[in-house]
């Protein structure tokens, strides 16, 4: 590692999880209570019935090598689902496709593969704030400089877009953008995407969609990049990334198998970078994963919890239900102090909105005074955790 990667590691704070450990330090739960985890997103919903048999009839696929972009009924799934889900007319799986162990590794590599960390021209990696936290790291290991939008309930959520100056995007290198997002909900329509297109069309920069939730939402179904730039005559999707994976959708994080698809010389250039960084996804857990992208009815099994999840959560705190996620975003006077106390006297570990920012310019982090909270149990769980956490906005 040399010095210029070694400054940029030490820019990276802890991560928020580490933070979240260090701050119940010493603290136990109440032990009068049931134990309720909303503090990280993991679905923990039961595992679907193909897993096991799939598995079963794969296991020897464990003694060979996989390749990096995923074997072929991996992608050539990938596309399928793709064009099913998001009507898209074509979608090449050799050239437009990848397969990813998960997303994580793919949104923190996205920036890696695509700018440039030696020029002056187009410094800046846009994104939301707060934020799934991959994206400031990504920007800052990568050698870019973070541009933070503030996602605020004054913009209702939405990263802003209309006051950003015309200099700034000519220098504008990538934006990532979340929808649904994690972790206030908000989700992207398609004026919201097509204005963001339009901008990079003119001002030539990438767009990466982390659309990890795209099949959890509480209303109407999120549209996707591909689809708007399908829709805009932009069949080739130039300049745009999207990144899914089954860990939300299927409720298997543990599976680790996610994808990337876009532009086939961006996808190029990614599968250059992972044929030499990335991992590639064990063969029996590639099968599982295409009896997952190639089934609905779990997926709209998960959808329906989440969805009653969400209304007796609401039904008992109040509030409005987010668009998208499963995740609840809850405005607190102190983040930090109503974590502790949560844990301490509820038995719930809850997570501080401000670890999933960071500060701007300004010095004003965006996710400071609120909370985050994942409805993951299903619906029993969300309801008591909405009681134990208005009888604590209550004392």
């Amino acid at each position: 590692m040399n010095k210029h990667e070694q400054y940029r590691l030490n820019q990276l704070g802890e991560y928020p999880f580490a933070r979240l450990n260090k701050l119940l330090d010493g603290l136990a739960p109440n032990p009068n209570l049931d134990f309720i985890d909303a503090g990280a997103g993991e679905p923990r919903l039961p595992l679907p019935s193909f897993v096991q048999p799939t598995l079963d009839a794969h296991v020897l696929g464990f003694s060979k090598y996989p390749t990096t972009s995923g074997n072929d009924f991996l992608r050539e799934s990938i596309a399928a689902w793709l064009k099913r889900r998001f009507s898209l007319k074509s979608i090449d799986a050799n050239t437009q496709v990848l397969s990813a162990n998960g997303t994580r590794e793919a949104l923190f590599a996205a920036a890696h593969a695509l700018i440039n960390p030696n020029a002056d021209e187009k410094p800046w990696v846009m994104m939301p704030n707060p934020m799934y936290q991959i994206y400031l790291g990504a920007a800052i290991t990568a050698g870019g400089k973070p541009y933070l939008q503030p996602c605020t309930a004054e913009t209702d959520f939405a990263p802003d877009i209309d006051g950003i100056s015309d200099d700034i995007w000519a220098d504008t290198a990538l934006v990532y953008v979340c929808s649904p997002s994690n972790p206030t909900g908000w989700v992207a329509d398609e004026t919201y995407y097509t204005k963001l297109l339009r901008l990079a069309e003119k001002f030539d920069f990438y767009v990466l969609a982390d659309e990890c939730y795209s099949e959890i939402y509480y209303a109407d179904k999120p549209v996707g990049l591909l689809e708007v730039a399908q829709n805009m005559g932009n069949s080739d999707y130039k300049r745009c990334l999207v990144m899914n994976s089954l860990s939300k959708r299927s409720a298997l994080p543990g599976l680790r198998s996610g994808l990337i698809a876009g532009d086939a010389d961006l996808i190029q250039n990614f599968s250059k970078l992972r044929s030499y960084t990335g991992p590639g996804t064990p063969l029996p857990l590639q099968h599982v994963a295409v009896a997952a992208w190639n089934d609905e009815e779990h997926v709209q099994q998960h959808l329906k919890v989440y969805r009653d999840s969400l209304d007796v959560f609401f039904n008992v705190y109040g509030g409005e239900v987010p668009a998208g996620s499963f995740f609840v975003w809850l405005a607190v006077d102190d983040e930090e102090t109503f974590v502790r106390q949560a844990y301490q006297e509820q038995a719930i570990k809850l997570l501080p909105g401000s670890y999933l920012g960071t500060k701007d310019m300004h010095g004003i982090n965006a996710g400071s005074g609120y909370v985050r909270a994942a409805l993951v149990d299903g619906v029993t769980k969300s309801r008591e955790l909405a009681l134990r956490l208005k009888k604590l906005q209550a004392v």
